[in-house]
């Protein structure tokens, strides 16, 4: 007989299976947690949001935090993953060429409502990987990688795109379709930070002129 000592967790999952819907339950409120946090975080930093100030706005009972993560960096990856997972739902939709939009459009758009989010400032749809890269990479390793891994999510579907768009004959491009994107969505982030910092919109109107340029648009609209 395996006499391998249980924590309080192990043995409530092996004396208490959930069920189907005490599961949906327990996803239901684990997203509330995250969706609720991400307002506070984007507001204050990760840091600086105490659990109880997230378990109250949640109206989630104390304790139960622990019940859906088993840290606070746990938290922060999970987080991250949630982020970026609607992140890339949305930008799926925003960049899906048909017969009606093409890519360079769809690109183009995408990146006029990124500006137009980002100096909104009654929008909720901020950018967390702004609001935490210089925070937390160099205090959690797990949530560093979770910013790489979902960043390189979002540059390769730009990337797709973009190689949609070189292939159609809709722009050309100088170096290939990744490195091009890699140099847009840098930029963009940098003028995403700027903004902040300046209260101007001047470094996204520089990043509107890069991303014109990196496309070739002068050139194409003399033609």
């Amino acid at each position: 007989m395996n006499k391998q000592k249980l924590d309080d967790w192990s043995i409530l999952y092996y004396c208490q299976p959930m069920n189907t819907a005490t599961r949906s339950r327990s996803v239901d409120t684990r997203q509330q947690i995250l969706s609720i946090a991400k307002g506070l975080i984007l507001g204050k930093g990760f840091s600086a949001v105490g659990l109880n100030e997230i378990l109250k706005a949640a109206q989630v009972p104390k304790g139960s935090f622990y019940h859906y993560f088993d840290s606070k960096e746990h938290f922060g990856v999970a987080l991250l993953e949630s982020y970026f997972d609607a992140y890339l739902a949305t930008l799926d939709v925003a960049l899906h060429v048909n017969c009606e939009t093409s890519a360079l459009k769809c690109l183009l758009d995408y990146f006029d409502s990124w500006k137009n989010n980002q100096c909104n400032e009654i929008t909720s749809d901020k950018c967390l990987v702004v609001k935490l890269s210089g925070e937390v990479s160099d205090l959690s390793e797990a949530m560093r990688l979770s910013l790489k891994q979902g960043t390189n999510r979002v540059i390769n579907r730009l990337a797709q795109c973009v190689q949609q768009a070189v292939d159609n004959k809709e722009i050309v491009l100088s170096d290939d379709a990744e490195t091009v994107t890699k140099e847009l969505y840098y930029l963009w982030l940098g003028a995403t930070l700027m903004t902040k910092v300046n209260h101007t919109t001047d470094a996204f109107e520089v990043a509107i002129k890069a991303l014109h340029s990196r496309f070739n648009l002068t050139e194409l609209n003399k033609s």
